[in-house]
């Protein structure tokens, strides 16, 4: 009996094991013989590198890449490449698009190479590389090659192109940006900085964006209580990461790569990142204020100067400086919880210079992007519209620095308080950022 029903057992389990393989083959054989599905459409194949940086090396070249841009202005061109070109290091160029995730033609388009008229003697200058998009190519992102040959592109850095107009992006448009070339040099004028932001705010400027290559630990600070809020855009700028930047502005003088930290490309590139999102941008340095002198904002100015110019689209506003030595005699704006705040304070400076007209004298601007093509620092290059300089008792810059005709005494100043009819608001604006920033305490002291 025994073996009888170890026999039994071991039939059942060979009944069991062989009913697990078959039903295991009738399973897994449709999976392992059934044909692999086809991709729907090609693959992607770009772009392979995009640039996360403010600044690309081209390769293969000494030249730099800063941003692309749509640009359909100039007839024959849809895209405009913002760079800084090694003027001795000259070689044809050729555009190379990806096309919604696919490489352009095999055909590539020849870049055209604009020099900007103005380097002041250094070996890069700020240049517009031109392209033009083939047809039926929907184009997000562009590269340059040295060679006609699309088998280089591997190892190229892709760059986004901006201003692209789609249902996506269609923020609402600012009336006013301003536009700070570059902070350097370790630059920490705190409290100038905070009064000249908060005036502006006042005024009517709804963004500031700022080129950054560097700056001091309280500078810092504050700049990014205002970038939290968006009322600034910091734009990272290493400039001296790829070249020996120059402190000056003549290279005989100063020697060097660039204009002082690429101060041009700088502007050029601000003009295009705001050309789609605002409707005048001010190009000046962040130690000076475009101030109404008629009406209390820019806007009403702007309206009043557009009705009187239609056609134009460039305002050049007179610089006029206020010495930073001469001090209003009462001391009514000596604030005692700025003490400790490093910087200068404007409102102490109620003395104006006269500009020596025999002299040339810079003016700064009020521009519309979209007749801008090229600016330099004091004037526009190439503009589609007309120029029209502001007269003083409409506009003028405020600019408190150091003199600039020294010689001049107290007496030969004129007395300009325009910056105290807005000091109600303006102080307790500035006390408060300065605060956030933990440049005072919950006393107002610092």
């Amino acid at each position: 009996m025994d073996k009888t029903k170890e026999l039994k057992r071991k039939l059942f389990f060979l009944f069991v094991a062989t009913f697990v393989f078959l039903l295991f083959i009738t399973v897994r054989t449709p999976r392992i013989y059934r044909s692999t599905p086809k991709p729907c459409g090609p693959a992607k194949i770009c772009p392979f590198y995009i640039s996360e940086e403010t600044i690309t090396p081209l390769n293969n070249t000494k030249h730099l890449l800063v941003s692309a841009f749509m640009d359909h202005r100039v007839n024959g061109f849809d895209i405009r490449i913002i760079g800084l070109l090694r003027t001795d290091s000259i070689q044809p160029l050729y555009c190379l698009f990806c096309c919604d995730g696919h490489l352009s033609t095999p055909t590539l388009t020849p870049t055209k190479i604009l020099q900007h008229p103005e380097s002041f003697g250094f070996p890069f200058v700020t240049t517009d590389f031109m392209c033009q998009i083939p047809q039926n190519c929907n184009a997000t992102h562009v590269t340059l090659l040295t060679e006609p040959d699309r088998q280089t592109v591997f190892n190229q850095i892709w760059l986004p192109i901006r201003n692209k107009k789609t249902e996506g992006n269609r923020e609402k448009k600012l009336n006013f940006t301003v536009c700070i070339s570059n902070l350097f040099g370790d630059y920490n004028n705190v409290l100038q900085f905070a009064q000249t932001l908060e005036m502006y705010r006042l005024i009517g400027v709804d963004r500031v964006v700022i080129y950054n290559t560097s700056c001091g630990p309280e500078l810092n600070r504050l700049l990014q209580i205002y970038s939290q809020e968006g009322f600034v855009e910091m734009v990272p700028w290493p400039i001296h990461k790829h070249l020996n930047p120059s402190r000056g502005w003549l290279f005989s003088e100063s020697g060097g790569d660039v204009h002082y930290f690429g101060q041009m490309i700088t502007l050029n590139e601000c003009i295009y990142r705001s050309m789609d999102r605002s409707r005048y941008v001010l190009l000046n340095d962040i130690d000076e204020i475009i101030m109404p002198y008629q009406h209390n904002n820019l806007m009403s100015v702007m309206n009043m100067l557009q009705q009187q110019h239609p056609n134009t689209g460039v305002f050049l506003i007179e610089n006029h400086i206020f010495p930073k030595i001469h001090f209003e005699p009462s001391g009514r704006f000596h604030l005692p919880q700025w003490n400790g705040v490093s910087g200068v304070n404007i409102l102490e400076h109620i003395y104006r210079e006269d500009p020596d007209r025999s002299k040339y004298h810079p003016h700064k601007m009020i521009i519309q992007p979209r007749m801008v093509e090229q600016t330099s620092v004091h004037e526009v290059l190439k503009n589609f519209g007309q120029q029209y300089k502001v007269p003083l008792d409409v506009c003028r810059i405020i600019h408190v620095r150091v003199p600039q005709r020294g010689g001049l005494k107290l007496e030969q100043l004129n007395v300009d308080k325009r910056l105290w009819d807005f000091s109600e608001k303006l102080i307790p604006n500035v006390d408060k950022q300065l605060k956030r920033a933990g440049l005072l305490n919950s006393e107002g002291q610092s």
